[in-house]
């Protein structure tokens, strides 16, 4: 016969698919004899034009319809589901996430997001006509991918409370394990052609482009220590002309000296004055606190490189003349935490609580008298770091009295924190996560006598006498 063409069908594949060739040109792969006829008859093969079978006869159709398209089924919705919690991360983090590294890495999740999203595309052809070649490596390789993202997850939940992120990862790895069995049974990768040649000078200077890329830009930025400086200074002095007062100006500043920029939670001060038997060591009474407060405004101040902030604050001593005291010393302490590690998401300055409001919120074991307190929510430097964290608040009290201080604590919205005075007041936890630091300025000291001399003379409008300038030394004789 004229029209007589010759068609062959290979024989079953693991899944049951069977290969037709059509004048030795490969035309597709059916699963059934009516999806054989359906096929010759759109290639235009005549109704009983010959077949040669190759692995059986027209009765040999291993393919089980519903198992393999259930199969398929679950494998496109795991990479759809793995695709679409990769592009939620990727966005997030390529546009707002607080380091460049961090945008790097949501780059690069997104890549990786596409390929998941390809893969998905691949399994409907792995699982139904197979007209792509490396469909199977294509899903094979995404399956890959949730296997590596699920066990990142639970990699990054040890030593933190159980989250969503807990349940996915877990899902992930059980979901992947699954179908990478399912994949390796078919023999997913025997499309996989290993390449001749590799660019092996490309792939040097790539890896090495990207480690000095990492090192730059990631690695060093992230061990770059915040270098913040704090300190008081006495100035000028007065007294009223009924010697009732003595009025005392302290300049109080605090600067960031080094290159990562922070937020001030809290800020407080201190003058004392000092008796000659005030020494503890001794056993005799502590100095007195003549005066405490702030110097740090706005509330959660952002203190970028190079920038100081810096208050004069006017002291009022009662009484001078009858205070024995033998010096007055001043000291600042400011807390701050790293802006490249985390972002205050809720109002900070509007979440001050104070005053009566303040002492009916109190609970058991919230500190003592507490001046005022701040709690608001933060995000994390990264969004693979709130999924994995969950949601995290910062508290911050002030505590006045004797022993005026601040006291920082960064924990889940549902964890009460509890004050306990004889474990230090910040979170260890915190300081390795987010940079919290206290610092504590260098004490400034002025003897008392001193400093009420210059404010009578002051008063008197006679200027204190200072010690002679010495002459300069002589010129060395040429």
């Amino acid at each position: 016969m004229a029209n007589t063409r010759e068609v062959s069908v290979g024989a079953p594949d693991d899944l049951g698919l069977r290969e037709v060739l059509i004048d030795d040109r490969p035309v597709g792969g059916v699963w059934s004899d009516k999806e054989l006829k359906r096929l010759l008859r759109r290639e235009g093969v005549e109704d009983g034009n010959p077949i040669h079978w190759f692995g059986g006869d027209a009765t040999v159709w291993p393919d089980r319809a519903w198992m393999r398209r259930t199969t398929g089924f679950f494998v496109v919705v795991g990479l759809l589901a793995t695709s679409c919690l990769l592009f939620r991360i990727g966005i997030a983090d390529t546009g707002s996430a607080l380091t460049y590294g961090g945008r790097i890495a949501g780059l690069t999740i997104l890549v990786v997001a596409v390929a998941v999203l390809i893969a998905a595309a691949a399994a409907v052809d792995f699982w139904e006509t197979r007209r792509w070649r490396y469909s199977g490596v294509a899903v094979l390789l995404g399956v890959a991918i949730a296997l590596f993202c699920g066990i990142s997850a639970l990699l990054l939940q040890i030593g933190e409370r159980f989250t969503a992120c807990t349940v996915i990862g877990t899902a992930l790895v059980v979901w992947s394990s699954i179908a990478l069995f399912e994949l390796v049974k078919s023999r997913a990768a025997k499309g996989l052609r290993i390449p001749k040649s590799i660019a092996i000078g490309v792939i040097i200077s790539t890896l090495l482009a990207g480690a000095n890329l990492a090192y730059a830009q990631i690695y060093v930025p992230y061990v770059t220590t915040p270098l913040i400086q704090t300190g008081a200074e006495f100035r000028e002095s007065n007294i009223d002309r009924g010697a009732t007062r003595l009025y005392v100006t302290v300049h109080l500043y605090v600067r960031n000296a080094g290159q990562v920029p922070v937020y001030v939670l809290g800020s407080t001060y201190w003058i004392r004055g000092e008796s000659a038997k005030s020494k503890p060591a001794d056993g005799g009474p502590r100095p007195e606190v003549i005066y405490d407060g702030e110097f740090v405004a706005p509330d959660g101040h952002v203190l970028n490189p190079g920038e100081e902030v810096a208050q004069d604050a006017v002291i009022e001593v009662k009484d001078p003349e009858r205070r024995k005291y033998e010096a007055i010393t001043a000291q600042s302490e400011v807390y701050v935490i790293r802006k490249d590690r985390m972002k205050m998401t809720g109002g900070y300055k509007q979440a001050r609580v104070s005053g009566n409001t303040l002492k009916k919120s109190l609970k058991e074991g919230d500190p003592p008298n507490p001046q005022y307190k701040f709690r608001t929510r933060i995000s994390n430097s990264s969004e693979i770091l709130n999924v994995t964290r969950g949601p995290q608040c910062v508290t911050v009290w002030r505590l006045g009295g004797k022993a005026p201080t601040v006291i920082v604590d960064v924990s889940p919205p549902d964890t009460r924190f509890r004050f306990d005075p004889e474990k230090p007041p910040l979170n260890q936890r915190a300081i390795e996560r987010y940079g919290l630091s206290q610092v504590r300025g260098s004490m400034a000291q002025t003897p008392y006598p001193e400093l009420l001399e210059k404010a009578r003379a002051t008063d008197k409008g006679v200027t204190p006498t200072r010690p002679p300038t010495p002459p300069p030394p002589p010129r060395p004789a040429l």
